[in-house]
């Protein structure tokens, strides 16, 4: 269940109550006159079964009103509620599946947002990775990967595409780019501070390393890892069981690719350097072609069920 809360002016109050009062997905709807003040109107409240909040937002969006006031969704932890409980019934599809594309479409412009927490993230558990090489750790191997915050960008490329936010996707590949470039230089100053005071050396990046060899080793299995992995994680992102996405994180070595590529370029390593790239390369552009599909698929069945609601909306409203 969610809850919805829109603030308008007060000449737009009659036609949001509206396109709410009569819609089975809808309950305790309820309206305060006069207690906005900026902008200045009336706050309505509802509670909105999940399956239907796209119908629900899409129909408040074609009265203007995310123009001249604003729409809030929040989800609600825990209710009681016996009229809830029956909207939930009566509105086809499961809460769990149904994707709120205006809550996704947020989360994807906030994660894909180039600050300063993002890159220290990302920087950080690229340093992490290079360590992890170098020592052949497993562990910090995993750590590096499960700090990393670049799936938020790489899930919003494939949110970009279906949605048709083209100002997204162009946020999304310049925060990926422009975080996986500065992380990388950075790990590089690093690594040639640590070589000239021979703390690393050149067997430590281009000798045995059986515990993290697959860092730079491409190959089908590291694509179809990646395809799985982007998949679950656009799936636990969009879901209202948000479960599953650190494992998408200890499963895809982006992170540990651009560490490694770092300590090539600092030894001068050509091999470590390209196998890296084409590791780092091959599972971007697996999790991120695995969430477009899977965004594709999700936006297709909502679609149709969207379809079924709005024919039993106005034949009900016919009966009226």
């Amino acid at each position: 269940m969610l809850h919805l809360r829109i603030t308008a002016p007060a000449t737009m109050t009659d036609d949001i109550l509206g396109a709410l009062e009569h819609d089975d997905a809808v309950t305790g709807l309820a309206v305060f006159r006069g207690v906005a003040l900026k902008p200045p109107g009336d706050v309505v409240t509802a509670q909105v079964a999940r399956e239907a909040a796209n119908d629900v937002v899409d129909r408040l969006r074609a009265l203007k009103v995310h123009r001249e006031g604003s729409i809030e969704i929040e989800q609600v932890g825990t209710w009681l509620s016996r009229s809830g409980f029956d909207a939930e019934v009566r509105t086809p599809g499961s809460s769990a599946d149904s994707v709120v594309w205006a809550e996704v479409t947020q989360r994807s412009y906030d994660e894909t947002e180039l600050n300063w927490t993002f890159l220290s993230f990302l920087t950080l558990a690229t340093v992490i990775a290079s360590i992890a090489i170098i020592t052949d750790s497993q562990i910090l191997t995993v750590g590096a990967m499960v700090l990393g915050p670049e799936f938020g960008p790489i899930a919003a490329l494939g949110v970009a595409l279906v949605r048709r936010r083209f100002v997204l996707l162009q946020l999304a590949i310049r925060t990926l780019v422009s975080g996986f470039v500065i992380a990388i230089a950075v790990t590089i100053g690093l690594a040639l501070l640590g070589r000239a005071l021979g703390w690393i050396t050149l067997d430590d990046v281009i000798g045995p390393r059986p515990g993290t060899a697959f860092i730079y080793t491409p190959d089908k299995w590291s694509f179809i890892v990646a395809v799985v992995a982007g998949a679950a994680g656009v799936l636990s992102m969009t879901s209202a069981k948000s479960v599953g996405l650190a494992g998408v994180f200890i499963s895809v070595t982006t992170v540990p690719a651009a560490g490694n590529i770092a300590l090539g370029v600092a030894f001068g390593d050509g091999s470590t350097i390209w196998g890296s790239v084409a590791q780092l390369f091959l599972n971007v552009a697996g999790m991120a072609l695995a969430g477009w599909v899977t965004l594709a698929v999700q936006q297709s069945v909502w679609s149709r069920i969207s379809v079924r609601r709005s024919r039993r909306l106005t034949a009900q409203r016919r009966m009226l």
